[in-house]
């Protein structure tokens, strides 16, 4: 009986419209602790390559790292002086994990070294005085990063040569830049002028169809996947398919957005399983997974009013897992709130199935799979079915 019902739900889904309701929340927060009495003004953090540790930056010089999977242990804490006012807007670290680059207002290019914590000025930033870099970002080789500014230009960087600004970008403010993980080929947000490719010859190529969108962040999640995703404001999402042999021949597949939720996006962490975790305004959390080419809610802004309404109205700067749906997540405040998921060791009933179909917004026949996913009493089903016919065979 239980499965003749199951099988009528899954009909009635596949029939259904990927956009139902407003879906509830898949983790719980808890707010762990907070790194200072006053408002730091986080503006950015990255999780080290071995996962171990976090690097912070943020307004007036601010520069900090804590632990990764003990986010709430104030004694793994280290202390950065950047002997430095601006504001400091991004950091990346390099492939091997023993230095860091951090960028910040009026050409600020900053290295953090794993062994001794030094801050130590970068090669060549003459070239950058006076601009407000944005962001930055290392591609996987570890030979070049690159860096993009609020006046829209954009900028190679290596130990040996320093900073060599890159011919044919635009005007408008680049919000974020992000390499793909096995390849020598980046992708860059900007406010004004669309999504653009870096090929691994440092040439830029604008995409066609993307100026329209306001892009506030792009993530090359999957390795496996020669594709990156862009985020816009309007809750708006296009895949960007890059061409490993001409960048130049990159494209572009059709902008969805999220009907169902309310807010907008406003930046972009990297998930566990090769998922990007993307920060919203009012306070929550979207995970698109690029190798089913799915996008739901992992928390809802009524969700965290409801649990907090003053952290609520603070805006996420970092989120990271340790494992799928655990973590932590950082305010520009400075409050350190770690998540588990709700519900882990419960079997989805059927009504938990329908509320997961209302935070769909893929395609209906991707629909199936994120059930069997999320479902225990669907593998195990599975699972006896499988064995039953390899004995039987």
């Amino acid at each position: 009986m239980r499965a003749g019902v199951t099988a009528a739900l899954l009909v009635f889904l596949l029939m259904a419209p990927t956009a139902l309701a407003e879906p509830d929340s898949l983790i719980q927060l808890q707010l762990v602790d907070t790194l200072q009495d006053t408002d730091i003004g986080i503006m950015a953090g990255e999780v080290s390559p071995d996962g171990i540790s976090v690097l912070l930056v943020g307004k007036d010089g601010f520069a900090h790292r804590i632990s990764a999977v003990n986010a709430q242990d104030r004694s793994d804490d280290i202390e950065i002086n950047t002997g430095r006012v601006v504001d400091l807007t991004d950091v990346t670290w390099h492939p091997r994990g023993e230095t860091a680059l951090i960028v910040g207002d009026m050409g600020v290019a900053l290295r953090y070294s794993t062994q001794n914590h030094a801050i130590t000025t970068v090669n060549g930033t003459g070239s950058i005085i006076g601009l407000n870099m944005t962001t930055v970002d290392w591609r996987p080789a570890g030979d070049y990063a690159y860096l993009g500014a609020a006046d829209g230009s954009i900028w190679k960087f290596s130990e040996g040569t320093g900073m060599e600004a890159i011919e044919g970008t635009g005007s408008s403010e680049v919000s974020d830049i992000a390499c793909h993980r096995n390849q020598n080929i980046c992708v860059v947000a900007t406010l004004n002028d669309g999504l653009a490719v870096i090929s691994s010859m440092h040439q830029i190529t604008y995409l066609p169809g993307t100026a329209a969108e306001t892009w506030v962040g792009v993530d090359c999640a999957e390795p496996s996947l020669t594709e990156c995703v862009g985020f816009a404001s309007g809750m708006r999402m296009k895949a960007i398919r890059l061409d490993t042999i001409d960048a130049s021949k990159s494209t572009t597949r059709e902008t969805f957005g999220l009907e169902t939720l309310d807010g907008d996006f406003t930046g972009v962490s990297r998930g566990h399983d090769g998922s990007t975790l993307v920060h919203m305004s009012p306070f929550g959390t979207i995970r698109q997974q690029p190798l089913i080419s799915q996008a739901f809610s992992q928390i809802t802004p009524a969700a965290v009013q409801e649990w907090d309404s003053v952290i609520a109205g603070r805006s996420i700067e970092v989120v990271w897992e340790n494992e799928h749906q655990r973590g932590f997540m950082l305010t520009s405040f400075g409050n350190i709130i770690s998540f588990v998921p709700i519900g882990e060791d419960v079997e989805m009933d059927l009504m938990s199935i329908v509320v997961m179909a209302a935070v769909t917004v893929s395609v209906p026949g991707v629909v199936v799979g994120l059930i069997y996913m999320n479902s225990p009493y669907l593998q195990r089903k599975y699972m006896k079915w499988r064995n039953r016919k390899k004995s039987s065979s």
